[in-house]
């Protein structure tokens, strides 16, 4: 946990078994009601968190530059019964976090980020996890710092650290006082020595990403019916994915040809996200997917290609071949 605060530059953190649960309890903490705004562009731990809280999730469409929270379309989104919102930082992109803090405090919300991400990137020169009350970190095996599986939440009030930590340890504080009903979702020591590994070498990690990142900027830019992420200023980013989203009336293919002819290569790509929550078949009766256009023609044409530390020059360069032959 303090070499965690130091990296990520946070006053107060909590370990997890995985960021789901930090994510789950985070809202538990927060004694939340009601409604809560979110976006259903996000993988489906973040709406299940909600709903499992007895919450009911109101989607806001996403910006098409990054992906992440329209902040245009949160306002009209407000009732007497919202209690939160929970934006999304997504592919390593972060939201307008400063306009969502405006928002928040003008209607008294509470603003728990699912940061799952954003390990390392920092905005204005601060860490990711101090915009907002508590942020979400998952460490699991795909992410660009993991500890096998684990996650963490990071949150600004030091007052809530004996609540939090005390959810995931079944609301025991001591050997005889239990005052949370709480679950077991702590992160165990093999993770955490794993996460202490990974973070020496997590700066050379990232370091080797951007290499892969510029091969693919450079090659796929400019391409028509091709449009990929630009790097957000103010931000240190940390290239966790490499979303590319393919206009097929325009470029000629499919995002699926595109991921079939890959895929004959051995090279394997995934369409993340798709689809939409409001489009799984646990959710499609209570949404309706049509109200976020926006994230709906993303989500079915978004395909993200490999982005790994260990992927050579020559492999990027072989992928970008695939996707763009004729």
């Amino acid at each position: 946990e303090e070499q965690l605060k130091d990296y990520l530059k946070v006053n107060n953190i909590s370990l997890y078994t995985n960021g789901h649960m930090a994510l789950e309890l985070a809202i538990q903490a927060f004694n939340l009601t009601g409604e809560v705004i979110t976006t259903p562009f996000t993988f489906v731990s973040t709406t299940n968190a909600i709903i499992r809280n007895g919450l009911k999730p109101v989607f806001c469409d996403i910006n098409p530059d990054d992906y992440t929270m329209d902040v245009t379309k949160i306002e009209s989104l407000i009732t007497d019964k919202t209690s939160a919102i929970v934006p999304v930082h997504v592919y390593g992109n972060i939201c307008d976090v400063e306009k969502i803090e405006e928002i928040a405090k003008r209607h008294n919300l509470k603003v728990i980020y699912d940061a799952a991400h954003t390990f390392g990137v920092e905005y204005k020169g601060r860490g990711i996890g101090t915009y907002g009350d508590a942020s979400m970190f998952s460490f699991h095996a795909t992410k660009v710092f993991n500890t096998i599986e684990g996650g963490a939440l990071v949150y600004n009030n030091p007052e809530l650290k004996k609540s939090i930590d005390s959810f995931k340890n079944f609301g025991i504080i001591d050997q005889e006082h239990v005052i949370d009903i709480g679950i077991n979702s702590k992160m165990n020591e093999f993770q955490a020595a794993m996460g202490l590994c990974n973070l020496r070498h997590f700066d050379e990690e990232i370091a080797k990403r951007e290499k892969v990142y510029n091969v693919y900027t450079e090659r796929l830019s400019g391409v028509p019916g091709i449009t990929i992420s630009k790097t957000q200023k103010g931000v240190k980013p940390n290239f966790a994915y490499y979303p590319v989203i393919f206009d097929e009336t325009v470029f000629g293919k499919t995002r699926d040809e595109i991921s079939e002819e890959l895929a004959k290569e051995n090279i394997f790509s995934r369409k993340y996200f798709y689809p939409l929550i409001s489009d799984y078949d646990c959710y499609r009766d209570r949404f309706d997917s049509k109200k976020t256009p926006v994230a709906k023609r993303i989500s079915n044409r978004v395909l993200t290609i490999p982005m790994y530390a260990n992927l050579s020059v020559e492999d990027a360069n072989k992928i970008c071949d695939i996707i763009l032959k004729k």
